[in-house]
């Protein structure tokens, strides 16, 4: 299983916005180039995130893209689930009816653990904490200013 390049991606892109968080409106050339990615895929990206509610656009000479919520209360879970879709590794996991042996098969079982696992990884962890673990990796200070 892989997680397809618009979910990686589009992580990388909401954490430049929170890195970004309460300084105003990031320009996609400006996330492009910070994340080495792509403008035109950036615009592909924030499409699907604007439709989810995770961020918005600002228009104008000034404008770009700002999260919609405060860092904090924005799951990877809802930036993946946003991006991808499901996130359940085989078809059965989520509609039992696509396999005549669903009700009997320990496989599905297992499959069903692995994506709750995944699901409570990614519920698990914001992006705030993201921003922190970048900024300490980084070596950038956190700002104490009240």
């Amino acid at each position: 299983m892989q997680m397809s390049t618009k979910g990686r991606y589009g992580l990388r892109v909401m954490m430049e916005l929170a890195l970004h968080h309460g300084e105003g409106p990031i320009s996609a050339d400006v996330i492009a180039r910070n994340q080495d990615l792509s403008s035109q895929y950036i615009h592909l990206l924030t499409n699907g995130l604007r439709t989810a509610g995770l961020i918005r656009a600002v228009r104008g000479p000034s404008g770009g893209y700002v999260l919609s919520r405060d860092p904090s209360q924005i799951t990877a879970m809802e930036i993946v689930a946003a991006l991808e879709g499901d996130l359940a590794p085989t078809r059965c996991v989520d509609d039992a009816s696509v396999c005549a042996r669903s009700g009997r098969c320990v496989a599905r079982d297992l499959w069903g653990e692995v994506a709750a696992a995944i699901q409570g990884v990614l519920s698990g962890i914001t992006l705030d904490q993201l921003a922190a673990r970048h900024r300490a990796r980084s070596g950038e200070l956190p700002d104490y200013v009240i």
